[in-house]
C-alpha cells in the first residue's frame, strides 16, 4: 500500500506499448532494444532517387505533386478551441509568417510537397520554447525528408531524430529526457505505411513502376527521334538492269533538288518528278511502335491515381470517370486535398498546442473553398431548416464552435 501512494505522489509512471521494444529492436536490425537508440531506422527506399525519377525527371509526377501541394497550401485556416473561433492567436500569427523568408503558403507548399515526394514531413521548431524558454516557437522551418533519419527510443517511440548534410550530422532530442519537459523541437507528419514504424509511404514510392514505365517511353520515343526516326519516304535508284547506284554528280543533283523543291512548309504537297529508274517508297511507323503511345497514357493514369488526381484534370486522355471538369475538380478537393490538409495541420495544431500550454484546433475554412460552394450551400440549408436541432447541435453539425453564455 505504501508503495502504490509513492507512486501516487511521486512522478506520474511512463506508459508505453508492449510490442514497442520489439518494434526498436526490429527496425535497427538488432536483438537488444536498449541498442536501437544508437542506430537509425533507415527507409525501405531512397527517397532522393524517387524524388529523381518522379518529380524531376517526369512531368505528371511534378505536376501531381505541383497541383495538390499549391491547392492544400492555399485553403485558408481557420484556429478554434471548444468554446470560440480566434480571429487573432499566436499560433495564427506563427503560421502567417514562420519565417522571415517564407510566408504561410510557401511554408505549408514546402510541407505538402515534402510529405507528398517521401510520405514524411518534417518541421523544426526554432527559439522560444524549443531553446528552453516559454511560449510559441520564434520560428517554423521544413526540413529536408531525405536528409531525416528517425532514431527509434526502446520503447519504439522516436527517440530523436537526426538530419544529415553530407558528413555533417545534427540531433534532435525528443521531448521529455536530456531534451527537458514541454514540446519535442520536430514535428513528424506522415502518411500511413503498413509496413514501416518510422516512416511513411509516399504516392510516389506506390506508383514508382508507372513512373518507370512513362520514364521508360519517354526515353524510347526520344531515342527514336535522335536515332532511328523514320522518313516520310525513300528514293530507291534501280538501274537498267535492275541494280546499279548513282555516280557522285547524279547524288548531288538529286539532293539539291529535295531540299530546294521539297522541303519545308512551303513546298509541302508538292508533287515530284521522278526520272531515271528512281522509284518513291514511303514509310510509316508500325503498329508496335504506335503502342508506346498507348502505354505512356496509360503509365500516366496509373501515376494520377496513386495520388488521388482523376486524370480530367491533368490533360491525360482517355479517362470519362466524370461527367465534367467541375465534379471531377470537386472530387479532387473533396477526396484529395482536404483529407491531407486536415490530416497536416491538425497535426501542427496539436504539436503548437504543447508550446502554449492549451489545446487548440487548426483546420481548412471549408466555407472558403470555391470547388466545394454548393455542397456547403446544401448542408447550411437542410441543417438551417431542421427543427427539432437546437441552435448548438446546428453549429456543431456545421464544424462552428458553441455560442459562449449570453451571446
Amino acid at each position: 500500500m505504501l508503495e502504490f501512494l509513492r507512486r501516487r505522489k511521486g512522478a506520474p509512471e511512463a506508459k508505453a506499448s508492449a510490442v514497442g521494444p520489439l518494434t526498436a529492436g526490429r527496425i535497427a536490425g538488432l536483438t537488444a532494444p536498449v541498442a536501437a537508440a544508437v542506430r537509425p531506422a533507415f527507409g525501405p527506399r531512397d527517397s532522393a532517387a524517387l524524388m529523381r525519377a518522379g518529380f524531376l525527371g517526369n512531368p505528371v509526377g511534378f505536376r501531381a505533386v505541383r497541383l495538390i501541394a499549391e491547392a492544400a497550401a492555399a485553403l485558408p485556416l481557420v484556429l478554434q478551441d471548444c468554446d470560440r473561433r480566434f480571429e487573432a492567436h499566436p499560433v495564427l500569427a506563427l503560421i502567417r509568417r514562420p519565417n522571415p523568408l517564407q510566408g504561410k503558403a510557401d511554408f505549408l507548399d514546402a510541407l505538402y510537397a515534402q510529405l507528398l515526394l517521401s510520405g514524411n514531413g518534417y518541421v523544426e521548431a526554432v527559439g522560444g520554447a524549443a531553446n528552453g524558454q516559454t511560449g510559441l516557437p520564434e520560428e517554423l522551418h521544413v526540413l529536408r525528408s531525405d536528409r531525416m533519419r528517425v532514431i527509434p527510443g526502446p520503447d519504439g517511440w522516436p527517440e530523436a531524430w537526426e538530419y544529415s548534410v553530407g558528413a555533417r550530422k545534427h540531433r534532435f532530442r525528443a521531448a521529455g529526457g536530456d531534451a527537458g519537459p514541454g514540446a519535442a523541437p520536430i514535428c513528424h507528419v506522415r502518411a500511413h505505411h503498413p509496413a514501416d514504424d518510422h516512416y511513411g509511404l509516399s504516392p510516389l514510392e506506390a506508383a514508382a513502376t508507372a513512373i518507370e514505365v512513362h520514364n521508360a517511353a519517354s526515353r524510347w520515343s526520344r531515342a527514336l527521334l535522335d536515332n532511328a526516326a523514320r522518313p516520310s519516304g525513300a528514293i530507291v535508284y534501280r538501274g537498267a538492269d535492275g541494280q546499279g547506284a548513282l555516280s557522285p554528280d547524279q547524288y548531288d543533283r538529286l539532293v539539291t533538288e529535295m531540299e530546294l523543291h521539297h522541303q519545308g512548309a512551303r513546298n509541302a504537297g508538292r508533287p515530284m518528278l521522278l526520272e531515271g529508274g528512281l522509284d518513291w517508297k514511303p514509310m510509316g511507323f508500325s503498329p508496335s511502335d504506335m503502342e508506346f503511345q498507348k502505354t505512356k497514357e496509360a503509365a500516366a493514369r496509373e501515376i494520377a491515381v496513386a495520388f488521388g488526381i482523376p486524370p480530367m484534370l491533368m490533360g491525360i486522355p482517355g479517362d470519362a470517370t466524370y461527367a465534367n471538369y467541375q465534379e471531377a475538380n470537386r472530387a479532387f478537393y473533396r477526396l484529395t486535398v482536404l483529407p491531407l490538409a486536415s490530416r497536416v495541420t491538425a497535426a501542427l495544431a496539436h504539436w503548437l498546442s504543447g508550446f502554449v500550454g492549451e489545446s487548440v484546433d487548426l483546420r481548412p475554412d471549408m466555407d472558403q473553398v470555391p470547388a466545394l460552394a454548393a455542397e456547403r450551400d446544401q448542408q447550411w440549408r437542410r441543417v438551417g431548416e431542421a427543427g427539432f436541432l437546437t441552435e448548438t447541435e446546428k453549429r456543431a453539425l456545421l464544424g462552428l464552435p458553441r455560442l459562449a453564455e449570453g451571446e
